[in-house]
């Protein structure tokens, strides 16, 4: 097929984004690209590998420079808002955050748009904010989710949420968690129910996780700091509830980058069955179809009405258990490269 050319410079993160971007690799050399990652160390192809489980064909390699797609075929470029001069044959511009407020329709920016083939984005809230900012039509491509990674094993009285240990760049909403649990285990029903608090530790934020875990004091709640892949398919399989506080008290419209863009965690938690118990904001909007494949949230008041209301019904959460594991499917690898193979034709 010939040479492709990948750059992310989020990609040490280890986050949804950057497994979206290896995804892309993956599949660009499943169909016989050649795929040069741009980064420095070439240790982190076997990090990414390990983090997402995923297997890496021998036609995907690390190298210093991609030099911005010179002599490639194809690029695929993750923007950190700036708008690159990319000289590939077909270029793709990726966004995964909705930046605003970057003078993105300044004329610079329109002349290196115009060597751009497609903008992509990773959910439809996403793709408003960029097309307004930087004056595009984008397309949006759900990221890739691990779905058959993660699978429903005998659940127990047991709450999950897994997002970063962080507040630098999103608002993750741990703090809401936490006292909506201290006031929901105050019912004498939910005495043996336990919150699982996942998350990567990026630095700086020590500070941050001290602080949750002050306020967690006497609760029965577990923080489990850089979870390993198979960890998170043991907390995600036994976890009857997926909880996210991702973006509250935030402004969506002003502050969109503080609220979930997507959601990936969200996924992969209901393809192991966990039933969503979510903010309203953000990407969790176009995941959840409220009541039906869980339910969106808008206080702290209707996040633990909505949790008890399905633990004391009969038989509420295993119904939705099985429509959630349904619902998850639709962001499977398979689908997002044969979206993939429809973009780069």
């Amino acid at each position: 097929m010939g040479k492709a050319a990948i750059y992310n410079p989020y990609l040490d993160t280890l986050g949804g984004g950057e497994r979206y971007t290896l995804t892309f690799a993956k599949v660009l050399a499943e169909v016989g690209y050649d795929v040069d990652i741009e980064w420095k160390n070439k240790n982190i192809i076997e990090k990414l590998s390990k983090r997402f489980g995923l297997k890496l064909s021998q036609n995907i390699k690390i190298v210093e420079s991609v030099n911005r797609g010179e002599n490639y075929d194809l690029v695929f470029w993750v923007t950190d808002g700036s708008i690159p001069t990319l000289k590939a044959t077909n270029n793709h511009l990726h966004f995964q955050v909705p930046f605003h407020n970057v003078n993105g329709k300044s004329l610079l920016n329109k002349m290196k748009l115009f060597r751009i083939k497609k903008i992509i984005c990773n959910s439809n809230f996403t793709k408003k904010v960029i097309d307004k900012e930087y004056g595009v039509d984008s397309i949006v491509l759900y990221p890739p989710v691990a779905t058959d990674l993660f699978k429903s094993k005998r659940k127990i009285n047991q709450i999950c949420y897994v997002s970063r240990f962080s507040n630098l760049t999103q608002n993750k909403g741990h703090e809401i968690l936490i006292k909506a649990f201290k006031n929901l285990v105050k019912d004498a029903k939910f005495n043996s129910w336990k919150l699982i608090l996942a998350g990567g530790i990026e630095v700086g934020s020590e500070k941050y996780l001290k602080y949750l875990k002050s306020k967690a004091v006497n609760l029965n709640i577990e923080f489990v700091e850089s979870p390993t892949l198979e960890v998170l398919r043991d907390i995600f399989g036994k976890s009857k509830i997926f909880w996210s506080g991702a973006g509250f008290g935030e402004n969506e419209s002003k502050n969109p980058e503080k609220v979930e863009h997507f959601g990936i965690t969200l996924v992969e938690a209901m393809s192991a069955g966990c039933v969503p118990v979510v903010y309203n904001a953000g990407g969790y909007k176009e995941i959840i179809d409220n009541g039906k494949n869980g339910y969106l949230w808008q206080n702290s008041r209707e996040l633990i009405n909505i949790t008890k209301q399905l633990v004391y019904e009969s038989g509420a959460l295993t119904r939705l258990s099985k429509e959630v594991i349904l619902s998850s499917r639709k962001y499977g690898y398979e689908i997002f490269k044969k979206q993939i193979l429809q973009i780069i034709e």
